[in-house]
């Protein structure tokens, strides 16, 4: 066995100055990624918001389309303005999202339409505006013929559709 030989010094202090120093540092460098940390985190929720509004707006219109009974209305809709808190006016903090649907007839077919949906809202940050665009192919399908017995395009759309 060996035996260690140990100072009776303790710690001097250099070494404590140059510890408090390097946690410092350490401490430094995880509060400055707080700022940007908060900027992704409210980047993500509105896209994550915009997504669903406008995931709801596609599987509306394509539920609509693919019915053989229902008018298919052609064009640019009319454009909704939704605000997230669902409140009737905006609030502190609240955001108002913008949702523009085309519904364009795809050429050289029958009864299939494309259905394009833009979802823009302001960003927070930058003070520019931010959008998602998706679009989707619908076709008219028997098997949605609701109700049963009706003839093609025999209902009319909803106020406001």
């Amino acid at each position: 066995m060996s035996r260690l030989i140990l100072s009776n010094r303790g710690i001097g202090l250099i070494e404590v100055v140059i510890a408090i120093f390097l946690v410092a540092i350490g401490v430094m460098a995880i509060l400055s990624m707080q700022p940007s940390a908060w900027r992704t985190i409210g980047k993500s929720d509105y896209m994550g918001r915009g997504a669903a509004i406008m995931h709801r707006e596609l599987e509306l219109r394509e539920a609509w389309i693919a019915n053989p009974c229902n008018v298919v209305p052609l064009g640019n809709r009319p454009v909704q303005n939704i605000i997230v808190s669902g409140l009737a006016a905006q609030v502190r903090g609240d955001a108002t999202y913008t949702v523009n649907t085309n519904i364009a007839p795809v050429a050289g077919t029958t009864n299939t339409w494309t259905v394009t949906v833009t979802v823009t809202w302001p960003d927070q940050v930058l003070r520019n505006y931010r959008s998602l665009v998706e679009s989707v192919v619908v076709a008219q399908q028997d098997g949605f013929r609701f109700p049963a017995a009706c003839v093609n395009g025999s209902n009319a759309l909803p106020a406001g559709f």
